[in-house]
Parts: structure tokens; C-alpha cells; sequence
């Protein structure tokens, strides 16, 4: 009898040992396949948005319009983007189109909306509008385009949303009191809270997808440096410390990676985006034509989606389940 309890206990060890390589397998491997970035380019001419692979390889342009498109983010599913342009009688305002560029259609109606950052749930922009011309501030708005709701009333710029993965809350910039600082709100917009101090100009934050952290970027030792810091203001950390400056952060989607606009000065001044690990490290460039600027830049990675119950993690079954999907 202990001889079969001993055999298939080493039966499970190793079927458990199989999955968890199998999991790793998938993991990685779905990721190099699926995970992208969407950025900004003038590299023809006009400002628009394109999307590459995260090594940076198979760069694909999805916009093509006279007027300028830009601050491109990916809907929750990644079968969407979000982006802001003025191809609307010149006025800037966002719209939303298929992952491939496709049926681009105006969301807003305003004179200067940008920076639209879409709701967990997939059902809600947040979006930096100005009202009745005065100062910027943060809107939401339905996907459908209804339920326009403002979130912000304060004398300064509000601006640069970004949503927690629970949905609960928004972080953004505020230039009230005079300084840029990174503030929370809650998502109907209550208990603005202040979470950064003592940086100058403080802006794009970017919420981790656990929830712990978010990053951002503000003016330290004369240049734009990134940053992390708890969402209760706690546990600020520099990660990057560099003589040009280091812009708009964007986590990968399993928050191990942040790309970001770093300006480059050879062989003469330009923006690339470039990656390092989610502790600043192993810098990586992945634009390379230094005639052109890439802007802000924003992942998707269907691979690491949950098919499991939200707030779970993804088990192997769910992955192999979504790749069989792929040939039916």
C-alpha cells in the first residue's frame, strides 16, 4: 500500500512539475507572439500612430491622415485604441478605432480633449478636456460617447489620467497651487488626494497593472526623470538618472517591464522609446531612426488576459483553451 501511495505521489510531483514548465512555456512564448506597443511617429511626414512588437521588430502604421493623431492607448482587450487628433476641423478630440486602424470614429465634441485612458472594464474613457476654454480637466465619458461626466473643478491643469486596474480610482496630474504634482481621486472623482512633493512638474502617471505602484515622470537635476511611488504617496523611488530626459511611462502588462520616451542627443537630438525592467535596469532601445521622434508609448498583451474568473490568475488550461481557439 505505501508503495502505491509513494507512486502516485510522485505521478502528481511530476505532472505538477510538467504544468508549471508548460505554464512558463506558454507564457513566454504567447508573450514574445502578442504582447505590442502603440506610439506616436512623424517618420512619414505626419504625426501618427503606429504599433510594433515589444522587441521593437515589425513596426505597422495604422493611421493615415493629413492631420496630426497621437497619445494612442489600447482599449482593456486590446481590440481597440483610443487616440486624440485634430482631423476634426482642426479641433483636438478623441477617437477610437480597431486594433488595425480601422473605423476610426470621433468620441468628443470639445476644443481640446486628449489624453484619453480607458476604464478597466473597458466601458469608460477618462479623458483631459478644456471647458468653456478655461483650464484643462478630467472628463469621463462612455465608449458610446454618452454620460459625458466631469470629474475635476479646479483653478490649474488637470490633466494626464490614469485609471487603477480595480476601476476605483484615477490617478492624474494637477498643476493646482501653482506645482505639478501626481494626484488620486476616486472614479466619480471624490477624495483628491496630493501623492507627490518636493519634484518639479510632476506629470503622465502610469498605475501598475497590481495596483501597487504607478510611475510618472517629473524635472529633477534638469532633466525629466521617472519614477515610482506607492498610491498613498508613500515609498518614492528615482529609476532612472540620466543626462537627457526620460518621459511618459508605460508598464507591460504584467508589470515587469515600463517603456518610455527617452531623448537621445546622438548623433543629434531625438526621441526614442526604450525599455527597462520595472526596477530600471537593463535599458533596452527599440525605435531606431534617429532623424525621428516616438512618443508615448502603451502595451497590450492578450496573453496575459485573464480567461480564469476576474481577479484570478490565468491557469494554463485558460491559455490552452484561448490557443485552440485560434483553429477552429
Amino acid at each position: 500500500m505505501g508503495t502505491q501511495v509513494t507512486h502516485k505521489l510522485q505521478i502528481l510531483v511530476g505532472l505538477c512539475i510538467l504544468i508549471c514548465i508548460g505554464d512558463t512555456m506558454l507564457k513566454e512564448g504567447l508573450a514574445a507572439q502578442e504582447s505590442q506597443i502603440v506610439f506616436t511617429s512623424k517618420r512619414n511626414g505626419n504625426y501618427e500612430i503606429y504599433v510594433m512588437d515589444a522587441n521593437g521588430k515589425s513596426i505597422k502604421r495604422l493611421t493615415h491622415h493629413p492631420m496630426a493623431d497621437g497619445q494612442a492607448v489600447w482599449s482593456p482587450d486590446g481590440t481597440r485604441i483610443a487616440f486624440a487628433s485634430d482631423r476634426n476641423e482642426g479641433n483636438i478630440q478623441i477617437f477610437i478605432m480597431d486594433s488595425n486602424g480601422g473605423n476610426p470614429t470621433r468620441l468628443t465634441d470639445g476644443v481640446w480633449d486628449r489624453y484619453p485612458a480607458w476604464s478597466p472594464d473597458g466601458r469608460k474613457i477618462a479623458f483631459s478636456g478644456y471647458p468653456e476654454k478655461l483650464n484643462p480637466e478630467i472628463f469621463v465619458i462612455d465608449t458610446d460617447g454618452k454620460n459625458l461626466t466631469r470629474l475635476t473643478n479646479q483653478i490649474g491643469l488637470d490633466t494626464t489620467p490614469s485609471w487603477s486596474p480595480d476601476g476605483q480610482r484615477i490617478a492624474f496630474m494637477s498643476r493646482r497651487g501653482g506645482d505639478d504634482d501626481i494626484f488620486v481621486m476616486d472614479a466619480d472623482g471624490g477624495n483628491q488626494t496630493r501623492i507627490t512633493r518636493n519634484l518639479d512638474l510632476s506629470g503622465n502617471p502610469s498605475w501598475s497593472p497590481d495596483g501597487q505602484r504607478i510611475a510618472f515622470d517629473a524635472f529633477e537635476d534638469k532633466n525629466f526623470e521617472i519614477y515610482v511611488v506607492d498610491p498613498d504617496g508613500k515609498n518614492l523611488d528615482r529609476l532612472t538618472n540620466n543626462l537627457v530626459h526620460d518621459q511618459a511611462p508605460a508598464w507591460s502588462p504584467d508589470g515587469r517591464k515600463i517603456a518610455f520616451e527617452k531623448w537621445e542627443v546622438v548623433p543629434f537630438p531625438h526621441i526614442a522609446i526604450h525599455l527597462m525592467t520595472s526596477d530600471g535596469k537593463h535599458l533596452k532601445r527599440l525605435t531606431n531612426l534617429p532623424n525621428h521622434n516616438h512618443y508615448h508609448p502603451d502595451w497590450t498583451d492578450s496573453s496575459w488576459r485573464a480567461v480564469s474568473p476576474k481577479g484570478n490568475h490565468i491557469t494554463i488550461w485558460g491559455r490552452v483553451k484561448k490557443i485552440s481557439s485560434r483553429f477552429r
